[in-house]
């Protein structure tokens, strides 16, 4: 017999339906294949109509800063004495403190206009505050189900400060442990209420960063008459990489390397009970951006909308040490205390700058305020406590859970790429494990070389290695 928990989740796809108001059913299309850009079209909001939305409440529309004095700390640093000049979008300037509240304004006020009292999210970063900033503006309820604790109640400060925020929104936050307690808390909230899912993941959310894209490209052609040769995006879950691409192919920004930046936490499993504090990063790491590359579909709606392995040209790692650093020198030669989410990808753009020459353009995608449990006398102190040696030295003597080495040099500050290739692989092969009599159809083929970037041809081979028959 089913105990309560198992009875409860046969109805997820009931609630899920009635809380998004998405039938994703429609958009299936074969074994593997469901029509995404028929999702994506049927938000009903285009570019235009989203920007209308977000310029109502604040949000969008942040300053393109030329960080110079990091610029030239990059060049005095770079082994050809060239690095490209680095700017960064700063989406500190949004009412909540983030670019998530671009994702957040959309899912409000879709759920405003179909008459739901009020929205909940899921969520131990800073799109529960961005929800509860643009409930509040609405005029709707909020619930936010917080992954917070391990399971001695220990909580992180950086989670601990956005839950805060979230509160201070006049949010309802459910403070909860890792584990699977979180997605069966957060469906009971959605079944108890009947609230709206702003899910981050879900087509509106995603929707709503499309706008970051376009502004980028935007400001760059009025301040330097061209295009940047490539956006440096924090990489967690997906969306933000996959709403940035999108709104810079709406801007007809084609040339534009899509660069995605996670922090390198390898081997700390993200729900893990003993690694949750032994990491002094909430997102934008390595056990969002691998997981979430390889099965967007694990989100809390069916179908992701959230795909970064489409648009992703190039995936990096940075170290801890090495945002740290990046935090501390941004606040003391551009006097931006900002951090530390963005400073993932401004640690990655400052490396990559210096693969290219002092005329060509890297934009850092974004900022994010900060706050007292996300500064870094905080984080250090907890990473101390449990058990964490840090230190100044090579950053590629980092072993994440054992310590976190500051940068002794700006020239030691390096990326690691992450093997593409593999990951793909890796999708085709999460893919399959729904495929039960090794066929598929021609869709499906077209499907998973959309969804990986790959040739047909590449996508035909690899099938034929596993016994999958196409016809």
């Amino acid at each position: 017999m089913m105990n309560e928990y198992e009875k409860f989740m046969v109805k997820k796809n009931e609630i899920m339906l009635k809380s998004v108001g998405i039938d994703f059913d429609k958009y299936e299309t074969g074994k593997l294949a469901f029509d995404y850009e028929g999702l994506m079209r049927d938000v009903g909001y285009c570019l235009q109509d989203v920007k209308a939305i977000q310029q109502e409440v604040g949000v969008g529309n942040t300053p393109l800063l030329e960080l110079k004095n990091i610029t030239t700390l990059a060049r005095k640093s770079s082994k050809t004495g060239t690095a490209a000049r680095i700017c960064v979008k700063d989406e500190s300037c949004n009412p909540s403190g983030s670019f998530k509240d671009r994702r957040a304004s959309i899912s409000v006020y879709d759920a405003m206009k179909r008459g739901y009292k009020g929205v909940a999210a899921a969520t131990s970063g800073n799109y529960g505050a961005a929800v509860a900033s643009q409930a509040n503006i609405r005029g709707l309820k909020c619930i936010i189900a917080n992954e917070c604790y391990d399971s001695r109640k220990v909580g992180q400060p950086e989670i601990l400060e956005k839950g805060r925020k979230c509160e201070s929104y006049g949010a309802e936050v459910i403070r909860l442990t890792v584990g699977p307690e979180l997605f069966y808390a957060f469906l009971k909230v959605l079944d108890d209420t009947e609230f709206y899912n702003a899910s981050l993941y879900s087509s509106f959310g995603v929707a709503g960063v499309e706008t970051l894209g376009y502004e980028i490209s935007e400001q760059c052609r009025e301040k330097f008459g061209k295009d940047p040769v490539a956006v440096v995006i924090t990489h967690a879950g997906g969306g933000n990489v996959t709403g940035t691409a999108r709104g810079l192919f709406k801007a007809d920004a084609a040339s534009t390397s899509i660069i995605g930046a996670s922090v390198d936490l390898s081997g700390l499993h993200m729900a893990s009970d003993i690694a949750f504090n032994k990491k002094s990063f909430t997102t934008g790491h390595t056990g969002f951006g691998i997981p979430f590359v390889t099965n967007p579909d694990r989100s809390d709606v069916p179908r992701s909308a959230a795909r970064p392995l489409r648009y992703l040209d190039r995936y990096v790692t940075i170290t801890q040490g090495e945002v740290f650093w990046m935090t501390e020198i941004l606040a003391q030669l551009e006097g931006m205390e900002r951090g530390p989410a963005g400073n993932t990808s401004l640690a990655a753009a400052f490396a990559i700058a210096q693969e290219y020459g002092d005329d060509d353009i890297i934009v850092v995608q974004e900022t994010e305020y900060t706050g007292a449990g996300k500064h870094l006398i905080p984080q250090l102190n907890f990473a101390k406590e449990n058990g964490i040696g840090v230190f100044v030295g090579d950053p590629q003597d980092q072993i994440p859970g054992k310590n976190i080495v500051i940068p002794s040099h700006p020239s030691i500050v390096s990326v690691k790429d992450v093997d593409l290739a593999g990951l793909r692989n890796s999708y085709i092969n999460n893919a399959l494990k729904k495929v039960h009599d090794n066929k598929l159809n021609e869709i499906d083929v077209k499907f998973l070389s959309e969804e990986t970037k790959m040739d047909k041809q590449e996508v035909l081979k690899v099938l034929v290695q596993r016994d999958i028959q196409v016809g």
